[in-house]
């Protein structure tokens, strides 16, 4: 056994004795008559399993590949002949609800890996046939070193969807981030187009990238052209910091610049900014040296249009002391925030710089203080932590994702509010980070998230953004407490739930197409109709949808089966630049970008949305459809949605999810 297993397993002894106990099996395994081996299996791969759930695992599972190899473990499988495996398959077993299928494959990539790094020679594939066959692997599944698990894989898998993304963490790391270079920064720039709030991720792989670019031994030849963005804007955004010197280095150069190089540094900034949506440390330290200097230069600094511009001037005061709080190395990405907030003119909304100032001053709880430093923590102060979310939010209201929990009715919440009602977001922030409670009502009654019993969510959620940290957990346990009292009622709780959480703009008329006790669809016809002529600007009347409605989907995986449902939110209905109407919606989902079957693919850029917004054409978007919200005193004439129209949905509904719900 290596040094480094041995270390591992001194840290961790759950792991120590797993591998113990594995290594026994492996043993009674390779003593085990080929009949016996089969019953011998499922112990084994339950036993991996647990082993593959500490991520630090993979070392010590690479050191026993060829022994569980030659021990059966593959023994009657596909993945007995390595050298006929096909990698655009792992895809369906990476994917898998079955943890045996996740569990078999998952190993047979360490054991490819164990050939391909020389440690294991095989008899049936070389360490070359291995070796690009896993480069092959990690390039189809790319989305699992940067993405977190998706709807399909959280109601599939649970806690086994974080095991192909440990896989493939340490897959890159051993294998190499050159072999897939290129479609990691086409990757990158798609998540990025998506301008998500929370972007660690996506800066850890462009760290990566970075890393490649200047280790000796990596050559990447041809990939990577499209890698000099993305590192530049990180990295290297301004003439004067191009060579990556450090902040310190960089603050003593400001120190000795006129007014035209800050100009030349301010303008540099910006572009990349606003060209990538991420924002370098070394910004932070212009941003805190122009204070004291102009504040045109600050302007210019944030990338300001005309109406950003007059909203500073107007606030100058507010926005310098937002500046001095979040323009730290630990907090810059609160300047892209705070730039769109501008952007966005919300502080002309009188609530809304009264309650940043008191966000500013505010006094955060013990159990506020605690979870920021948990999940972010302690280099810079959790003030300035929850800053940052609450500019970011405030600027960047589709941004917001749920992680990797079952909470996207509070995401969608979140979004809603910091979209339409940013003074009423601030409040229940304040709340909630000062006094570790948050009070709603449901049809007059107040409802306290202390008194609440638990939510959807079974554990306290952790990877979010700074203001979803600290308002989910109450968010969550207030919804499901609105949805307790709904209990008894005829037909489905949105219908009453979701106007009194989300808001008075919430629609009151209130539209389903299954029969609640059944499942079977119920006035299929009339449901899809209703949302033509509530929704479609041909049948209202070209009436604009004025506030944003909640709404509800039966999500579908590629292959256009039924995975559950999940909350989104409408937010406009209008044509593209191909003239197809469409609609555009929220997806609390961190990644809007999806394949839902039948060639209906999710589009997040190049169909005219904006940023945070996903899009899909009229018809298909309807055809996933289950709820929707409207207002009972508006729409268009039912009749005339033409029946052509209708079918079209019918059969994206009878080929997915409602194949076997027509009564």
């Amino acid at each position: 056994m290596s040094q480094a297993v041995d270390e591992t397993m001194e840290t961790n002894p759950e792991l120590e004795a797993l591998l113990q106990s594995l290594d026994s099996h492996v043993e009674g395994l390779m003593q085990a008559t080929d009949l016996a081996k089969y019953e011998k299996l499922p112990g084994i791969l339950d036993l991996a399993r647990q082993v593959l759930l500490q991520p630090e695992s993979y070392a010590s599972l690479e050191n026993r590949a060829q022994a569980m190899e030659q021990a059966g473990l593959f023994i009657g499988s596909d993945w007995q002949t390595p050298q006929v495996l096909l990698p655009s398959l792992t895809p369906h077993s990476l994917q898998s609800g079955d943890a045996n299928l996740l569990v078999i494959e998952v190993l047979s990539e360490i054991r490819l890996l164990a050939v391909a790094m020389g440690r294991y020679e095989h008899s049936l594939i070389s360490s070359e046939q291995a070796h690009h066959y896993l480069t092959q692997v990690m390039a189809i599944n790319l989305s699992y070193l940067f993405t977190s698990p998706n709807e399909a894989e959280r109601r599939t898998q649970g806690n086994l969807s974080q095991i192909p993304r440990t896989l493939f963490a340490y897959l890159a790391k051993r294998i190499g981030y050159e072999y897939v270079i290129d479609q990691l920064i086409d990757e990158i720039w798609r998540i990025l187009n998506q301008r998500p709030i929370q972007v660690d991720a996506v800066k850890r792989m462009i760290t990566q990238i970075a890393i490649c670019q200047h280790t000796p031994e990596i050559d990447l030849g041809i990939s990577g052209q499209g890698a000099t963005r993305l590192v530049s804007s990180l990295f290297g955004p301004t003439q004067a910091c191009r060579e990556d010197p450090g902040v310190a280095v960089y603050h003593d150069r400001l120190l000795s610049m006129d007014n035209q190089a800050l100009q030349s540094e301010a303008i540099g900034f910006a572009r990349a900014m606003h060209d990538t949506g991420l924002v370098s440390p070394y910004h932070a330290v212009l941003l805190r040296h122009l204070l004291s200097i102009d504040d045109y230069l600050l302007i210019e600094a944030l990338g300001l249009s005309s109406t950003g511009k007059d909203c500073f001037m107007c606030f100058r005061q507010l926005i310098q002391a937002l500046i001095r709080q979040v323009s730290l190395p630990e907090t810059a990405q609160g300047i892209y925030g705070l730039a769109l907030m501008l952007e966005r003119g919300i502080l002309y909304q009188p609530p809304v710089a009264p309650s940043l100032w008191r966000q500013l001053g505010l006094t955060l709880c013990d159990e506020a203080q605690n979870r920021l430093t948990l999940a972010f923590g302690s280099q810079t102060s959790a003030n300035a932590r929850l800053l940052e979310g609450v500019l970011c939010l405030l600027g960047q209201p589709l941004g917001v994702g749920q992680g990797n929990n079952p909470t996207c009715q509070s995401a969608r919440a979140l979004s809603m509010w910091a979209y339409n009602d940013p003074d009423y977001l601030l409040q229940m922030l304040a709340w909630a980070a000062r006094d570790n409670e948050v009070i709603m009502h449901f049809e007059g009654l107040a409802i306290s998230s202390k008194d609440c019993l638990s939510g959807v969510a079974t554990e306290l959620p952790i990877d979010l953004d700074p203001v979803s940290l600290i308002l989910v957990p109450h968010l969550d346990r207030i919804y499901a407490e609105m949805g307790r009292h709904c209990i008894g009622r005829e037909g489905d709780l949105h219908r009453w739930v979701n106007p009194e959480f989300h808001g008075w703009w919430s629609g009151r008329g209130f539209s389903i197409n299954l029969d609640i006790t059944t499942g079977k669809f119920h006035e299929l016809d009339g449901f899809l109709r209703s949302f033509y002529a509530y929704y479609h600007p041909y049948y209202n009347g070209n009436q604009p949808l004025i506030h944003p409605q909640p709404a509800g989907i039966a999500i579908t995986d590629s292959a256009a089966r039924f995975i559950g449902w999940h909350a989104i939110t409408i937010l406009r209905i209008g044509l593209d630049p191909e003239e197809v109407m469409r609609v555009y919606f929220y997806n609390p989902n961190n990644d809007s970008g999806q394949n839902w079957g039948d060639n209906v693919i999710v589009s997040t850029s190049g169909k005219g949305e904006r940023y945070g917004e996903a899009s899909l054409p009229f018809a298909q978007f309807t055809s996933r459809l289950y709820i929707f919200h409207y207002d009972p005193l508006e729409g268009g004439v039912v009749a005339k949605v033409p029946q052509n129209e209708l079918d079209e949905v019918k059969g994206y509904i009878i080929r997915s999810w409602g194949a076997e719900r027509f009564a």
